[in-house]
């Protein structure tokens, strides 16, 4: 603040202080007139000093005030015309009106007045009609932030092609880690001579090593069947631009040996921490590994998930020993519980129901309680005469329980295993899972990125043909007092037939060896039929549904149903099963309305194709060959529309996502 600001004597204070002043020198004036004179004339003197400061500080205060009138004008002249900042004024027909001199320099033209504002950029106008505040666009080599004031028809354009640069070298140059696994390095090699052995680790050292070295990875082997790399997110992108080509590498180049060999790779970003990365790059290559291997996961710290690859089946284990721990960890479980409780997903299957059955069987063995969690108003007709032969079996039938009697058991210590899903949402009763600390997954889906949190254990093998097959061996590794019942062994039969498609698809020859097993404790055939009969009216629907069907591109079939019909799940299925079984046919999709409102679509392929990922792409899921998603408040054409659309990605791009 200037300092003769600083000078003003006028105020209440002032003025109290010469009035009080004359009344003094008045009384003094009224005994001792001399010196009351000379007060006077003091007083007189001051404030004619004053008077005179006063004019002098009014005159001061109008000139400032001039100067710095014409300082603010003359600032915002310069601001207006030499600093680097863009200013257009327009019109209602989106025309400039005026421009200061820098943004003439940006467009290389002396006069643009009355040119459209397309003239600048094709971008401007259709942000102004959108409810944008501001924006970034590009004019010439550079981008600009522009600050829309739309009620003064005005714009502000501030370069900032810097800080963009800035923050993409930032970006790039995060560091980005990843483990490197042979899926089934152990399974290959064993039983080969050290030569060949030796052979196949130069050929796969050799193309990861090439890889690393065109794209500037460092790469360094830690076990036989593990790699660490480290690089950043500039290679990261251009790995995912070309989708990870050195899965196909591998995999091609041990092909010529007669061998197998896949890779899965869990990749880890979006953090400075060294640490974390290391466990997002492990937990990556956990999810990728539980979707069947022969893959890229990339996580990031915000918990979004990319995949590439998944373009082979996951290979069947030959050794059991994985089941027999698994087994005896699972006894463990139980003897340490008060109770089991088991439960499957929504509107179950017989895979999902027959494994069920299957972990009671585990529970009574170890000497404890167990209990099915069942909703009997949400199962399709073949499980619902699974129940009704259940129902005239009372041992059994009694231990199947409502969600609500579910929640009302449940103790601190009872033991949840669930089956034949591992994602919270399609769980019969979720409250069960935050009301229990002791959860066991058991699955033969490929992992996806929604999972059961902290479970205790987790049995997940995708190459399983179904639950029901890794729920029969792990019976086989339990007390040899064991006794199934004829009823309990034909629901885990069923549950092996129904998904295998009466041993068509995704069948091993442990799925056999579970087979036998169920059959020689008595599994019966005839009734597994019998639950899988249909009637005539389902049958007609189903033909309705599948004769809709169209050839959508060479290979894949698209079916969907009428907008008015709605059809339940099995039936949808069905018709994609039977769709497959088409000549010419690589992958079928059939779209229709479920009974709940919801629209379903239910992909099937030979292997060619990968429907999972594309079901992924529609919040679905499921396997590389079968798989199906529910969408929420669409209409069967909506679907439609989508669906292809991620097709044409998929095909275009060749990348399963």
């Amino acid at each position: 603040m200037p300092k003769f600001l600083l000078k003003r004597w006028h105020g209440y204070p002032v003025i109290a202080l010469f009035v009080t002043s004359v009344v003094l020198v008045s009384i003094i004036t009224y005994f001792h007139w001399m010196i009351g004179m000379a007060g006077f004339v003091l007083l007189g003197g001051l404030f004619y000093y004053a008077m005179k400061a006063e004019a002098s500080f009014q005159e001061e205060l109008g000139d400032y005030i001039s100067t710095l009138s014409h300082r603010l004008k003359k600032v915002g002249e310069e601001a207006l015309m030499e600093m680097p900042i863009g200013i257009i004024l327009y019109d209602e027909d989106f025309k400039i009106e005026w421009a200061n001199p820098y943004m003439g320099a940006l467009i290389e033209e002396e006069s643009f007045i009355g040119h459209s504002l397309n003239h600048v950029s094709e971008e401007l106008i259709p942000h102004i009609k959108s409810d944008a505040k501001e924006e970034v666009i590009k004019i010439n080599t550079h981008r600009f932030q522009v600050n829309f004031k739309k009620e003064d028809r005005l714009l502000y354009f501030f370069d900032v092609t810097e800080q963009l640069d800035l923050e993409r070298l930032y970006d790039e140059e995060q560091t980005v880690m990843a483990i490197i696994y042979l899926d089934n390095y152990e399974e290959v090699t064993q039983g080969l001579d050290d030569q060949f052995r030796s052979t196949i680790n130069s050929k796969v050292t050799s193309v990861l090593n090439e890889w690393a070295n065109v794209h500037g990875i460092f790469l360094k082997r830690t076990s036989s069947e593990r790699f660490l790399a480290v690089f950043n997110q500039r290679i990261l992108y251009e790995l995912e631009k070309n989708k990870f080509s050195v899965l196909d590498e591998v995999r091609e180049s041990t092909a010529k040996q007669n061998i197998s060999l896949t890779l899965s790779i869990g990749v880890a970003a979006g953090t400075s921490s060294l640490p974390e990365l290391g466990q997002l790059a492990q937990s990556s290559l956990d999810l990728a590994l539980g979707r069947g291997g022969d893959q890229v996961a990339i996580k990031q710290t915000n918990g979004k998930v990319r995949f590439y690859g998944g373009k082979t089946n996951p290979v069947e284990k030959r050794t059991r020993v994985r089941a027999r721990v698994i087994s005896h960890a699972l006894s463990e479980l139980v003897a340490d519980s008060d109770k089991v409780i088991i439960m499957g997903h929504k509107n179950p299957d017989m895979d999902s129901i027959g494994s069920a059955i299957g972990i009671l069987k585990v529970a009574q063995v170890n000497g404890k309680d167990g209990y099915i969690v069942l909703d009997q108003a949400n199962i399709d007709i073949g499980v619902q005469r699974l129940m009704d032969e259940l129902k005239e079996t009372e041992s059994i039938w009694k231990f199947f329980i409502s969600p609500e009697e579910a929640l009302e058991l449940a103790s601190r210590d009872t033991l949840l295993v669930v089956v034949d899903t591992h994602k919270p949402t399609m769980v019969i009763e979720e409250k069960l899972l935050s009301k229990l600390d002791h959860v066991v997954v058991i699955d033969h889906h490929r992992r996806g990125e929604e999972f059961i949190k902290d479970p205790v254990l987790v049995y997940m093998e995708p190459y399983a043909s179904s639950t029901a097959e890794l729920v029969t061996e792990l019976l086989e590794y339990q007390p040899k007092r064991l006794k199934m019942r004829m009823l309990e062994a034909t629901a885990l039969l069923a549950g092996i037939i129904v998904d295998t498609k009466s041993f068509t698809l995704r069948t091993g020859s442990r799925t056999f060896d579970a087979a036998s097993y169920l059959r020689a404790h008595g599994a019966d055939t005839i009734l597994v039929q019998k639950f899988l009969k249909e009637d005539l009216n389902t049958y007609t629907r189903r033909s309705k549904l599948i004769e809709s069907s169209e050839v959508y591109k060479k290979g894949i079939v698209i079916a969907k149903s009428s907008p008015e019909d709605a059809y339940n799940q099995v039936v949808i299925a069905q018709a994609a099963d039977i769709l497959l079984t088409m000549n010419g046919i690589q992958a079928s999709f059939v779209i229709a309305n479920r009974i709940d409102g919801r629209v379903s679509i239910s992909a099937r392929s030979l292997g060619d194709i990968n429907v999972q990922m594309i079901m992924e792409r529609l919040e679905g899921g499921g396997h590389l060959t079968n798989a199906a998603c529910q969408i929420e408040n669409s209409s069967i054409d909506e679907a439609e529309i989508h669906l292809k659309r991620i097709i044409d990605e998929y095909i275009e791009g060749g990348e399963e996502e």
